[in-house]
């Protein structure tokens, strides 16, 4: 059956009032989207194994300065579906069906 799969929401306020800020803004971006898809400008929903998490927040505490800059990383429990209620224009990907490009 393989790793169980964790839903997780990623939301971050990058200080980018220096050059060194906007990097790190563009890297935790970049990240973010190599394991999950944004929703709104700072703020991702990913699917992952409990490997692929430790991996992504590794590589999100490299890209943050602590002092500066906030990343907050929620598990949640259960379907995203009976949590999720959306208003608006989306562009949502399902994540749990297959990808076809």
């Amino acid at each position: 059956m393989g790793e169980p799969r964790w839903n997780v929401l990623v939301t971050y306020d990058i200080s980018t009032e220096t050059l060194a800020g906007q990097r790190r803004l563009r890297r935790i971006a970049d990240v973010c989207l190599a394991y999950g898809q944004r929703v709104q400008k700072s703020v991702f929903e990913c699917t992952l194994t409990p490997t692929q998490y430790a991996r992504f927040e590794q590589r999100l505490l490299r890209c943050i300065d602590e002092e500066e800059d906030r990343l907050r990383i929620y598990r949640l429990y259960g379907d995203r579906e009976r949590y999720l209620t959306t208003y608006g224009s989306t562009t949502e990907i399902d994540l749990d069906e297959p990808l076809v490009i």
